[in-house]
């Protein structure tokens, strides 16, 4: 099993996203996963991704939004931060914009894996500490030690 920390890329943090719709800021945050090929398949990955947005909203409150997929069009499983200052609606529960922006993107084959993650994830985010700690991040490390500490 592995850990948020294992999972998620050190080079795969912005901590201010340049856009602040959503699937403008999901695009963002997946053409890290494109450029490092992780994702082998944009067009097939974007399909899933938005058919999952669709089906329920990923903002699961509290600031935080968790875009995810499950598809063949990824090599291996992966998560990417993105934060931002004046938040993005993700139609969450709340009714309050997303400023911390998780996507994890995960292989069709990956699926106790994918969903163990996500659950792992949900949990850490729950924290009012760990929200805290990652919206006064001052650098990507400082993201990164935030999980490892809290995991």
């Amino acid at each position: 099993m592995h850990k948020i920390s294992e999972t998620l890329l050190s080079d795969g943090i912005i901590l201010e996203v340049k856009n602040n719709e959503k699937t403008d800021v999901i695009r963002e945050l997946a053409q890290i996963l494109i450029d490092k090929s992780t994702i082998i398949n944009s067009e097939k990955f974007f399909s899933a991704i938005f058919r999952r947005e669709n089906l329920e909203s990923t903002g699961i409150g509290q600031g935080v939004a968790i875009p995810h997929a499950r598809t063949s069009a990824v090599k291996n499983i992966a998560i990417v931060f993105g934060r931002s200052k004046v938040g993005v609606d993700f139609s969450s529960l709340d009714g309050l914009p997303s400023h911390l922006i998780f996507l994890i993107a995960a292989p069709e084959d990956k699926k106790s894996e994918y969903i163990m993650t996500l659950a792992r994830l949900s949990k850490l985010l729950r924290k009012n500490d760990v929200r805290h700690t990652l919206l006064n991040a001052k650098t990507p490390e400082d993201v990164v030690k935030t999980i490892v500490q809290y995991e």
